[in-house]
């Protein structure tokens, strides 16, 4: 019986120190009471402020000579478009205008 009871607190001591062994090589948290913990709130994507903070400032949105230089290039092509007759209707003759009037 003694015998039993042994081999049952070996195999007992093996598992439990697998188990820690795969959490520790996975990442994993051991929760063997299985109580309520913070674990899966805080392992979550940090979203927000802390995300804006992490990336770099965009200084093309505060540069007004940027911003020109794309307006600029946006009505250049929107000027070449319309000379090919492929610039967007006026407003109130576009495609479902057209499906009304009919």
């Amino acid at each position: 019986m003694n015998l039993g009871r042994l081999k049952n607190m070996v195999a007992a001591a093996a598992i439990e120190g697998l188990v820690e062994a795969r959490a520790k090589i996975f990442g994993h948290v051991i929760n063997p009471t299985g109580q309520r913990s913070a674990h899966k709130v805080l392992r979550k994507k940090l979203i927000g402020e802390k995300v804006s903070q992490w990336y770099p400032h965009d200084i093309m949105k505060d540069d007004p000579l940027v911003m020109a230089r794309q307006e600029q290039e946006r009505l250049s092509k929107l000027e070449m478009l319309k000379r090919r007759g492929k610039g967007p209707p006026k407003k109130g003759q576009g495609k479902q205008a057209k499906k009304r009037n009919k």
